[in-house]
């Protein structure tokens, strides 16, 4: 018994010495923030200016600290040379004093993510305050007892625009007490930038008080958009501090209590003001601040700290690139220089060589993929036909014999694979609902009226299919948008049943009678099952993130997208309404995908497959079992080459105002021509040779400027998985950066636009080129 407990220990400890080793070894090539991978340089900076610079006031008055570049810095309260107290590849801003002077308070990257953390006035011994892996802190303030520190803690819904939260956290440890709660009713509603008054008793703050939960781009800054509230740290009240007309925030209360600085729109314009706390005076005191981000995102801040000096009698502040000092009695402002001069340790950016204008290009995101029923061969979406693919050789193939101007979209497998349903549209005759044979490739129309159509799906028999109806309008035309919702109709003739107002992603698992679809209830995504007729409701599973659940088709299997990987779990058959979630504890989860999934979809056998971008994965039901499974990161390529289409014949613009971008004053040619051969521009000058049998194209009182590229685009550029034909057209053009002729009395009105040159045949794709004269570059 002796000898197999000492076998037992000694095992033990063998096993613990390996998994320690193993637990290290992981450790080790986890990402270092301030040691990345890759060749680094430095480099000199030399700059007595500084952008959006956060700064604070030691409290003896002797010492100003700020931020430049994600780094902090110190300089005497009277300005000079900087020291740096905290640098490195981590971004670290938002130094803030501590009441005795000892330590200053940040917001550093250092650890990975966002947290707060505290070091020495020299930048020596840091320490790690929070510990937030998602729910990110900036702004920290310190309680006048130097035990507590303050911070806006950000949280989100399933848009990264989200909301703040106060939090108050012990210098000591700890996890963190909440103070301010985020407003439920407007969650994408900025709420931040904690101030303590002097006495410890109040805390300010500044939050977006207009109405609805959505975040809104571009707000009238004229009206209140924020107001700066006062926390009670004893009964948890909360109050108005300032507000009105133009908003307020970035509060700064003076040290005696007699003030609170903050910054105000007047006119669009930001400023500087100041609020007598006992009389409710205000008046403004500095009109030259940068521009407040009120209309915009702001999670760090909607303007940058300032602070006051001890005895009250100034504030410092950041505007313009400068440090100002407001000298309350005498009414004057002071500039307060100081200068940088430091290195940085950089890390060269990855570039690619990208070839311009190839007579062919690789399709990179083929839609819609999914596998048939015997996994033998994958349908798809690209460049608006659908494809299949033979898994096995690789052989692609046109799946229908449409017209070109026809755009084909959502295919969907039979349970026999003998039949893929599909929708095609055109932005005139809108959309409808089809299936093909497999073996004729006969096409059968199954809807009787146009409309917006997407995700058909057959059931296991054959004899039905559901698909959903949207609305139009906006990039689509708004006829046939009446009575939208999920529809169930008969295969051969019968009429279809509208059998949920809402809802997406419906198809039907082994039972012919029933059908799953997602729908979003209560700000949660449900997975929810009716008959044939809409009735018999089962709510079978929820989750908050879920994009959408697939159902395997013998029903014992969900596949859910959770912060867009895939994941997998057990489905009871009854309305369970169980968690899904990727850290959900009443039935084993697994997480199959890595860096995301698209398009899941299972064979008969319950192999599971998805895309990212161009790779096809796969997982079967035998591999999740594994109790070493890991997620799948290897797949197969199922990218195609095309050909690029490409123009043809001479075009010369004449009369046309040139903007060559050459020299510093644009170089402007007037009255020029340009001279365009195919896809190439031959040459722009103010007197360019024009060829024999050229086009020409008079845009006297025109302009024409290099090609521009939207690199941050929202769009809409498409509706539910839709891109609308003339849309399409346009939205290519303007990615490749084709040049824009534009008359610039009315900025409005496009009079050659992108696309309008694309339909006539004439794309114009971005070129280096030299002509003699000038070097454009689009």
């Amino acid at each position: 018994m002796i000898r197999q407990l000492l076998l037992c220990t000694a095992a033990l400890s063998l096993a613990s010495g390996a998994f320690a080793q193993d637990k290290e070894a992981a450790e080790d090539t986890k990402w270092d923030v301030t040691n990345p991978p890759g060749k680094k340089r430095s480099i000199k900076i030399d700059v007595e200016e500084g952008t959006w610079m956060s700064l604070d006031v030691s409290p003896d008055g002797e010492t100003i600290a700020f931020d430049l570049l994600g780094d902090i810095y110190t300089i005497p309260a009277t300005g000079g040379t900087a020291t740096n107290i905290a640098s490195g590849f981590a971004w670290e801003f938002q130094p803030r004093f501590s009441p005795d002077g000892t330590r200053i308070a940040f917001t550093s990257d250092r650890a990975g993510g966002d947290n707060i953390w505290t070091m020495g006035v020299d930048g020596s011994d840091m320490e790690q305050v929070t510990d937030e892996s998602f729910r990110l802190l900036n702004n920290p303030t310190w309680h006048p007892s130097g035990d507590f520190i303050a911070a806006r803690k950000h949280f989100t819904t399933s848009r990264s625009a989200g909301v703040g939260e106060i939090w108050l956290y012990s210098t000591h440890g700890g996890s963190g007490v909440q103070l301010v709660e985020r407003p439920s009713e407007a969650h994408q509603k900025e709420l931040g930038e904690p101030m303590f008054s002097p006495d410890g008793k109040g805390l300010y703050y500044s939050q977006n008080i207009t109405s609805g939960p959505i975040f809104e781009y571009a707000q009238d800054s004229n009206t209140e958009l924020f107001q700066i509230k006062r926390y009670d740290m004893e009964t948890g009240e909360t109050d108005v501090a300032a507000g009105g007309a133009g908003g307020a925030v970035r509060p700064a209360p003076s040290p005696d209590g007699k003030y609170l600085a903050y910054v105000k729109r007047v006119r669009a314009k930001s400023m500087l003001f100041l609020k007598d706390i006992e009389s409710g005076e205000e008046r403004m005191i500095f009109d030259h601040l940068d521009q407040d981000m009120q209309e915009t995102w702001a999670i760090t801040g909607v303007y940058p700290n300032m602070d006051w000096s001890p005895d009250s009698e100034s504030i410092y502040f950041w505007a313009k690139g400068k440090i100002h000092r407001y000298d309350v009695n005498a009414d004057n402002i002071e500039h307060i220089e100081f200068r940088v001069k430091d290195t940085r340790d950089v890390l060269d950016a990855p570039r690619s060589a990208t070839e311009v204008s190839p007579d062919s290009f690789k399709v990179k995101m083929p839609r819609f993929a999914e596998i048939s029923p015997d996994g033998s061969t994958l349908v798809y979406e690209s460049l608006g036909k659908l494809y299949t693919r033979d898994i096995a050789s690789g052989a692609v193939s046109r799946l229908t014999g449409l017209a070109d101007d026809v755009r084909e979209i959502h295919p969907s497998w039979s349970r026999d694979g003998n039949t893929i349903a599909f929708i095609s549209w055109d932005d005139e005759k809108l959309g409808a609902v089809h299936t093909i044979s497999m073996t004729s490739k006969a096409i059968t129309t199954i809807t009787s009226k146009p409309g917006h159509y997407r995700q058909p799906r057959l059931s296991p028999d054959g004899r039905h299919i559901v698909y959903q109806k949207r609305g139009g309008g906006n990039l689509v035309a708004p006829e046939w948008s009446d009575a939208t919702g999920l529809y169930v109709k008969p295969v051969r003739g019968g009429e279809a049943v509208r059998i949920s107002k809402s809802g997406s992603s419906a198809h039907f698992d082994g039972d012919n009678d029933r059908l799953f679809y997602t729908r979003s209830s209560g700000g949660e995504s449900e997975l929810v099952s009716v008959d044939l007729s809409g009735n018999k409701e089962r709510v079978h599973a929820s989750n908050k993130m879920a994009q959408a659940f697939v159902v395997s088709p013998d029903g014992r299997h969900v596949a859910f997208r959770e912060n867009y990987n895939l994941y997998v779990m057990p489905l009871l058959p009854g309305p369970q309404k169980v968690s899904a979630g990727r850290s959900s504890k009443a039935l084993p989860v697994k997480k199959v995908s890595e860096g995301g999934a698209t398009y899941p979809s299972w064979t008969a056998s319950g192999e599971l497959y998805w895309t990212l971008g161009p790779t096809l994965f796969s997982v079967s039901m035998d591999d999740m079992h594994d109790e070493d499974f890991e997620p799948v990161t290897t797949g197969r390529d199922i990218s195609t080459m095309a050909k690029a289409a490409k123009p043809t014949g001479t075009i010369a613009l004449t009369n046309v105002r040139i903007v060559t971008m050459k020299d510093d004053d644009g170089g402007v040619i007037e009255n020029g021509t340009i001279v365009i051969e195919g896809d190439r521009i031959l040459r722009a000058a103010a007197n360019a040779r024009i060829p024999s049998g050229a086009k020409i194209i008079d845009l006297a009182g025109k302009t024409v400027t290099p090609g521009f590229i939207d690199a941050h685009a929202h769009g809409p550029q498409g509706v539910a998985g839709l891109v609308p034909q003339q849309n399409w057209e346009t939205v290519a053009t303007l990615a490749l950066g084709v040049t824009t002729v534009f008359d610039p009395s009315s900025s409005a009105e496009l009079i050659f636009s992108a696309g309008e040159m694309q339909r006539a045949g004439k794309l114009l794709a971005p070129r280096i080129f030299s002509t003699g004269e000038v070097i454009y570059g689009a």
